[in-house]
């Protein structure tokens, strides 16, 4: 027991030594957890809208007026059994023209032609792809299919959508691995000034008799605890944001959703807080291994 009270004692007490060093080292930890963290929120927002938006990605593929309904019939089997395609449902031209109506209510002009000229909406098959991604297949297979008038899909919509996110989070993940040697780096070299402080005193522990690991364990808590307190302070500020984000940004489309689930936030944030602690270790560990006053 005496023993852990030295250890802990000695550990915050090269703390308050080196305050402006180790704040410095505390504050490089939260900016790079605060990108590692943020770029963890911002995928799963992503995610989120993706599968979401992925939900509402429909081939559709018009219908000439002149098919029979069997026929309509039979391409919609053949298209719902290939195995691109999660489901598939007819939209006759009455419905169309309903769906028309509601979705242009707030363009007269565009209205007024389509109440002067129904025949313009086409029925038409809606089809779900399995994964978003495979819509450009379905597109391929029902184009030249006898009866269609012409295939269009939002899939191009959703490759940007997906580009753009692949694209920032490689930009977030670089940021944070600078950031995060950065951080290792002034762990590292704030240990290294708490061990040159104390190195009269730790050669007399050395000649008495006391074990390396002894001397050594301290500067690991220090460490340890600095990677620590910047995990907390980068989870914490990360989780505020996101609420507020979320409860401000109130003006925006319904199909937006900024919300993740707590679960996913308290999981992740033990995951960044181990490896603020983790970090801090490494740096404690890196200086304390090239350090002549603790050689063996």
């Amino acid at each position: 027991m005496t023993r852990i009270n030295y250890v802990l004692r000695e550990a915050f007490t090269n703390i308050g030594r080196n305050t402006l060093v180790v704040l410095g080292a505390i504050l490089a930890v939260f900016i790079s957890l605060t990108l590692t963290f943020g770029t963890l929120v911002f995928g799963e927002v992503v995610r989120v809208n993706t599968i979401q938006w992925a939900e509402d990605v429909r081939v559709i593929a018009f219908v000439r007026d002149e098919v029979t309904p069997q026929a309509i019939a039979d391409l919609t089997t053949e298209v719902q059994s290939w195995s691109e395609v999660k489901d598939v449902f007819f939209v006759s031209k009455a419905d169309a023209l309903v769906e028309a109506r509601s979705l242009f209510v707030n363009q007269p002009a565009v209205l007024r032609v389509i109440n002067e000229n129904p025949d313009i909406v086409p029925a038409s098959l809606r089809i779900q792809p399995e994964d978003p991604k495979e819509y450009r297949t379905i597109v391929v297979r029902l184009e030249g299919t006898p009866g269609l008038e012409r295939v269009q899909s939002a899939g191009p919509a959703i490759d940007a959508m997906i580009a753009l996110r692949d694209g920032l989070r490689i930009m977030f993940w670089l940021l944070a691995v600078a950031l995060g040697v950065a951080a290792v780096a002034l762990i590292a070299n704030t240990i290294h000034m708490a061990i040159y402080a104390r190195r009269e005193e730790i050669e007399i522990m050395r000649l008495v008799g006391a074990s390396n690991w002894f001397v050594r364990t301290p500067f690991l808590l220090e460490g340890a605890f600095e990677g620590l307190v910047g995990g907390i302070l980068a989870v914490a500020f990360i989780i505020v944001a996101q609420q507020m984000a979320v409860d401000r940004l109130t003006d925006l489309p319904e199909w937006i959703n900024l919300g993740v689930k707590n679960d996913f936030l308290i999981e992740r944030g033990a995951l960044v807080l181990l490896f603020g602690m983790f970090a801090g270790l490494i740096g404690s560990s890196l200086s304390l291994a090239v350090h002549r006053y603790l050689r063996t």
